[in-house]
């Protein structure tokens, strides 16, 4: 296991971070919206409002991890731009885009995202000490749990406009159909509030995480097939028969994740942590050491994406310490190799691809984006180091 480690932070401090360092905009404030699939830099796409978040989250966890200052330094000033031009400051919560210059783009409030600011301000925190970051971390919380939380329905909502008005889930629905609820933007509430626990033991955060938990097992979860529900209706009926291999690996080490913070371990949800893991490793995983992406019916998504293979690895790595099965320990050799050798980006200058297909070749999309940023992959090398027992 010490090639392993040796690899995992190589690439961590060697080439996942200083791509992203490279990609600060000095002038706007923030980092760089988009980097094409030529690596060339777009200096004036938008910066959207999830990325900032994830940007800010992973700059934080690096600073608090190995103590180096130009971490420190870049999460400030993810953060700034954050605090200065992502907050509406008429109506709270968190803009999904903003122009190069950090003007709005777009003012639409998603649950999704005001998630992530707080997951990310909860870490910068942590991290710094920053007497900034907390207040607005508790009260985006606080805003959240007032409009985007239906407690009739027992769910978050999706999609509001800047005045918090419901809107269409367009941006976060896929696959032909318009989710009133997802999986996606649960887990992520239940990631955020995880974080938010850990530097501010509030009763009101404590009781938001465990039903969110309840949530997951009782509204999301499906004990006969070991999967997570993806798209429901407002009635919480699901939309499509669809997997997402993915995002229920990454949900099974999320749950533990909020067990550990809360020191409370119901046997079911340990029992939904481990039957996702086993279904996962039976459904998904390739005779090349690689994770698919999904399952809809009959159809198969065999694309190779870059942080299916991520949040694979902690997964099953999650799965081997509450097992000790050493299948999953191999699935995690297997999958970090797949990944090194097909999934980082070889060419100077350049990350992780987003995807690759069954033969290995890279998709033509975008290295950095809205949705693309090093949250996943940084995550997956921090916490393998901290599991693992070294940094």
């Amino acid at each position: 296991m010490d090639t392993l480690l040796h690899e995992i932070r190589q690439e961590w401090k060697d080439h996942i971070l200083p791509f992203w360092l490279r990609l600060k905009d000095e002038a706007h404030g923030g980092f760089y919206g988009e980097v094409d699939v030529d690596l060339h830099i777009h200096t004036k796409a938008d910066k959207g409002g999830i990325a900032t978040a994830r940007l800010l989250w992973s700059f934080s966890a690096a600073a608090r991890v190995t103590g180096e200052r130009i971490y420190k330094d870049a999460a400030r000033h993810a953060f700034l731009f954050l605090q200065e031009h992502l907050i509406d400051p008429v109506y709270g919560g968190m803009y999904w885009m903003a122009d190069h210059t950090g003007r709005p783009a777009d003012t639409c409030k998603h649950v999704y995202a005001q998630a992530f600011a707080i997951y990310a301000l909860s870490e910068y925190a942590r991290a710094t000490g920053d007497p900034d970051a907390l207040p607005l971390a508790k009260e985006l919380f606080h805003l959240l749990e007032q409009k985007g939380y239906d407690r009739t329905r027992q769910a978050y909502g999706e999609q509001f406009d800047r005045m918090w008005n419901t809107q269409p889930n367009e941006l976060l629905s896929e696959n032909g159909v318009t989710a009133h609820i997802t999986m996606n933007t649960h887990i992520h509430v239940l990631e955020a509030y995880t974080q938010l626990l850990r530097v501010w033991p509030d009763e009101s955060v404590r009781d938001a995480l465990v039903n969110v938990l309840d949530i997951l097992y009782s509204r999301v979860y499906d004990a006969s097939t070991r999967r997570l529900g993806v798209f429901f209706d407002s009635d919480w009926r699901s939309l499509l028969d669809l997997t997402s291999y993915g995002h229920d690996i990454e949900a099974s080490w999320l749950i533990e994740e909020a067990m550990n913070v809360l020191g409370h371990h119901p046997p079911e949800y340990v029992d939904m942590v481990v039957d996702i893991a086993h279904a996962v490793a039976e459904r998904a995983v390739q005779p090349d050491g690689s994770l698919i992406n999904e399952r809809e019916g009959d159809r198969v998504d065999t694309s190779r994406i870059w942080w299916v293979q991520a949040e694979g690895i902690v997964g099953f790595y999650n799965a081997y310490q509450r097992t000790q099965d050493e299948r999953f320990l191999q699935i995690v050799r297997d999958l970090w190799a797949y990944t090194r050798q097909y999934i980082v980006d070889p060419r100077p200058g350049g990350e992780w691809f987003w995807s690759v297909q069954a033969d290995g070749k890279p998709d033509p999309k975008e290295v950095a984006g809205p949705w693309k940023c090093p949250y996943h992959n940084s995550r997956f090398c921090i916490e393998m180091l901290e599991r693992m027992g070294t940094k």
